[in-house]
């Protein structure tokens, strides 16, 4: 049988105990994978094992969909009202409410995310997303459609059956939370498989999802690699549609592997470079603050990161200037500690990812104003970095980096800024600052990103759908425009009057 994972927190910001299984969440029950083998889940801060949990290989992919299509087809699907639906989601918000601080304590431990951030926005805001989606489960809802008189005519919104869904490693409970929502509350069951890097608080919420009365089936959750087990959700003939958070090239691998399959239905939530755009009119101030916080925010590991920062002319030194004063700021540390605002990367990987983007930047010939080095002697620390004097065709300019990296240039003109914004293969989202309300939107709505935020940067609220243009990405997570990706629509005729 699986082993159980305790962890004991005593720091001056929190103090608690979590304890629970560690093996995969199929129909309901605990289990090993079927080659009983493991994976280390490592703890970013010192670089040490935190636990073991179970590996999932292809043949558990089969077991999870066919306990996620016997609940389909018996409890849940067609066979749950739209108002179970609700209860059933609300009472899983209210669960994890129950253990938030714990929630958040997790999501510390195994990503690096401080836990004040963890539990005051990360968790908090996955609450606030299984509530909104629990109001929309009794409201998923057809047309009638006027033909003639003979004929009566309407539209059904079905759930598609069995979903995959695969979620990142940057924000595990988020994401869970925003691939689990529209699923269930259209009617569809799961199959869901968190990254390798940080899977402990999608494994904590099974006990609770047992715990507040969701059937056995409908969520199952299976950790492992994504070349095993993201492969054989993707070309699984008994899963329907795929949902997925990652970089464009995976997205790319699960599309094929989709159209391969049994087409399944694809949404794709991709990578970005998104463009920060601050005119000579913004609040210097306030711009200077949501610049800081659209880079650094989750240490650079956020696909809508405003890693690109344009700055016109008449503001540039200025703004240069209060940008490194803000980032020297940041205070570095464990993700437990007081006062601390940026934990280390996720893993040893990404931090040699960034690191060498870091020297392709120093290589290519772009200026180091700020960072570029290792923070402390342990873990997985980059102190916050920004460049200057970028060429448009340098790594650090096209490609994503996901870490806290910036680069900032200057620009004169709108039309050359926009045709900047605009020069990249993604198109997750963008930032402006102006005063200038008409401005602002012109060059909002000239930008070829999913998310324009307007003197801010990186607010996401459940209601409002997110996701990209281009290479960024197929359909939408969040607000009603979710719901659209999860559910089949059939149309019905029926025939009054006329006789063949």
């Amino acid at each position: 049988m699986p082993e159980t994972f305790t962890y004991t927190w005593d720091t001056p910001a929190y103090k608690g105990k979590t304890s629970f299984n560690t093996g995969l969440f199929i129909g309901g029950k605990w289990v090993d994978g079927s080659d009983k083998t493991t994976i280390d889940v490592i703890n970013p801060t010192n670089g040490k094992l935190i636990t073991k949990v179970s590996e999932a290989v292809e043949k558990d992919v089969d077991l999870a969909q066919e306990a996620a299509q016997k609940a389909f087809d018996t409890v849940w699907g067609l066979n749950a009202s739209g108002a179970l639906r609700s209860e059933l989601l609300w009472a899983l918000a209210k669960g994890m409410e129950k253990y938030q601080a714990e929630l958040a304590a997790i999501e510390a431990l195994d990503n690096g995310k401080t836990f004040g951030w963890a539990n005051g926005t990360d968790v908090q805001f996955s609450i606030e997303v299984i509530k909104y989606f629990a109001g929309w489960a009794d409201k998923v809802t057809g047309q009638t459609i006027e033909t003639d008189e003979k004929k009566f005519s309407y539209t059904r919104h079905e759930p598609i059956g069995v979903i995959g869904q695969i979620i990142p490693w940057n924000f595990p409970l988020l994401m869970w939370s925003w691939k689990i929502g529209p699923a269930l509350a259209a009617g569809n069951t799961v199959v869901m498989k968190p990254s390798e890097f940080t899977p402990l608080t999608a494994i904590r919420m099974c006990e609770i999802i047992k715990e507040v009365g969701i059937p056995d089936g409908v969520i199952n959750l299976i950790t492992g690699y994504g070349h095993t087990v993201g492969a054989a959700i993707s070309s699984h003939m008994g899963i329907d549609k795929v949902a997925f958070t990652g970089s464009t090239l995976v997205g790319r691998k699960i599309m094929e592997a989709a159209a391969k399959s049994n087409l399944k239905v694809v949404t794709l939530e991709l990578g970005g470079k998104s463009p920060n755009i601050i005119f000579n009119d913004a609040d210097l101030e306030q711009a200077i603050n949501w610049t800081s916080h659209g880079i650094f925010w989750n240490h650079g590991q956020a696909c809508c990161a405003g890693s690109r920062i344009f700055v016109q002319s008449g503001i540039y030194d200025k703004f240069l200037a209060g940008l490194i004063e803000k980032a020297k700021s940041i205070k570095l540390g464990d993700p437990f500690g007081e006062g601390i605002d940026q934990g280390p990367q996720v893993s040893q990987v990404q931090y040699d990812r960034i690191m060498g983007y870091i020297e392709s930047g120093k290589e290519q010939g772009a200026t180091l104003a700020l960072g570029g080095e290792r923070h402390g002697n342990e873990g997985f620390f980059i102190n916050p970095t920004i460049f200057t004097d970028v060429k448009p065709d340098m790594k650090i300019v096209q490609e994503e980096i996901f870490g806290p990296v910036g680069v900032v240039v200057k620009f004169e003109d709108e039309e050359d800024v926009v045709r900047q914004g605009n020069d990249t293969m993604y198109g997750l989202a963008a930032a402006v600052f102006s005063q200038n309300i008409n401005r602002a939107i012109e060059t909002a709505h000239k930008l070829k990103a999913g998310t324009v935020w307007v003197n801010c940067a990186n607010q996401l609220h459940a209601q409002v759908p997110f996701g990209g243009y281009k290479q960024s990405g197929i359909g939408r997570e969040l607000g009603e425009y979710a719901l659209t990706h999860y559910t089949n629509i059939k149309a019905v005729h029926i025939n009054l009057k006329h006789r063949k």
